[in-house]
């Protein structure tokens, strides 16, 4: 592949020598003869009919990706509440940028031929229509103004929320090159935070002196309640990040030193959009490319690939240094139920820490009992079967 980029460059460096090389010579006074490279009437014709030709490239190709990837892009598997309202903007912006685009191609091509170059033919001076440029000019103003209006107030929906009792906060924290998330517990308050107080187990650098932060649990996996609002506070360790959760059409920034945000309502849970009939399509197609992968190092002597089985992603979307690409952490959407019950079990920040923090000595007290206790059974043991 290296080999081939190198010839590629090689190649097109030639060329572009022999172009300069051509505009040397057109520069060159009193050169012009029969065997000019001035171009003439033949060889406008031949760009004008060139045009058409690049025309007809350009909308088969838009076909055939429409043909043959339409179904990749994530539509109608959108999996939170205002997913469906930001497909909506999108399916607007990408019909209008179609159709705006299809003509204007056709116009542009079309004209370039039109008004080729011609033996004795002159431009026409035109200075100025103040009516057309008012319709050419007007015509766009008006449609980016709808279109960003309604963007405003799907963002504005989207963002401004209340965080009541029936709201779930939660923290999503970023390094390179890895996600962890933490809960607010009880209280849905999250406790304050400081990279200077990062320490062993403490990886977020939450302030453990904060009484809001006692209940605060941190976790590798992402767990989302369905129909419960969740407001997610964004921070970053090191460099900028983005947080990238497709299929719930939700993306922030993590910014280095200040907490940004972003809420949504989870609507579909892992169970449900795995029966989903177009990610079912999407997995067998996965799994297909998979296996032919797999019988590849097969027969390298290498491992063969797990099957591939749907799950929601928490990515990053900014590249943010050679690992960029595995910085991903596991979403699983669930009932309320499931949610509460998972979340049970899981041991607050403080009681992590505090185990972590065990006095040596109090574990190297055990570690002896124990074996004075196994070494005491042992001797029982032993007396039993002299006994016997």
């Amino acid at each position: 592949m290296t080999s081939f980029l190198v010839l590629f460059v090689l190649v097109l460096l030639s060329i572009a020598i022999w172009q300069l090389t051509k505009i040397y010579d057109l520069t060159q006074i009193g050169q012009a003869s029969d065997d000019s490279q001035i171009a003439n009437d033949n060889d406008n014709k031949v760009n004008g009919y060139l045009m058409f030709a690049f025309l007809v490239f350009i909308y088969l190709t838009t076909i055939f990706c429409i043909v043959k990837y339409g179904d990749l892009p994530l539509m109608d598997s959108s999996a939170s509440e205002h997913g469906k309202e930001v497909d909506q903007l999108m399916w607007i912006s990408m019909i209008l940028i179609f159709f705006v685009q299809t003509i204007t191609q056709a116009l542009l091509h079309y004209f370039a031929f039109k008004y080729r170059g011609k033996k004795g033919q002159k431009a026409t001076y035109f200075a100025d229509n103040n009516k057309l440029e008012f319709i050419w000019s007007s015509i766009p103003a008006v449609v980016l103004a709808v279109l960003i209006f309604y963007g405003l107030y799907a963002w504005t929906d989207i963002m401004f929320v209340d965080e009541d009792e029936d709201t779930i906060v939660v923290e999503l924290y970023a390094k390179q090159f890895g996600w962890e998330a933490r809960y607010s517990g009880k209280d849905n308050v999250l406790g304050k935070a400081n990279v200077r107080y990062i320490e062993g187990v403490n990886t977020l650098g939450v302030d453990l002196a904060d009484p809001n932060a006692q209940d605060d649990i941190v976790v590798n996996e992402l767990h989302l309640p369905k129909g419960k609002r969740v407001v997610f506070k964004i921070r970053s360790q090191d460099v900028l990040h983005s947080a990238y959760m497709p299929h719930f059409r939700a993306q922030m920034n993590c910014v280095p030193g200040m907490v940004t945000q972003f809420s949504f309502i989870p609507t579909v849970t892992t169970e449900d959009m795995r029966a989903n009939e177009d990610m079912i399509e999407k997995v067998a197609r996965i799994n297909k490319i998979r296996e032919k992968k797999s019988a590849k190092l097969v027969a390298e002597g290498k491992t063969a690939l797990d099957p591939y089985t749907f799950n929601y992603l928490l990515l990053c979307n900014k590249i943010c240094g050679a690992s960029h690409y595995n910085m991903q952490m596991k979403v699983v959407v669930e009932s309320p139920e499931e949610f509460k019950a998972w979340l049970k079990d899981k041991p607050t920040l403080v009681q992590a820490v505090k185990t972590a923090n065990a006095s040596p000595e109090a574990s190297e007290q055990s570690e002896n009992k124990n074996d004075s206790t196994t070494a005491k059974n042992d001797t029982t043991v032993i007396a039993s079967v002299e006994m016997k």
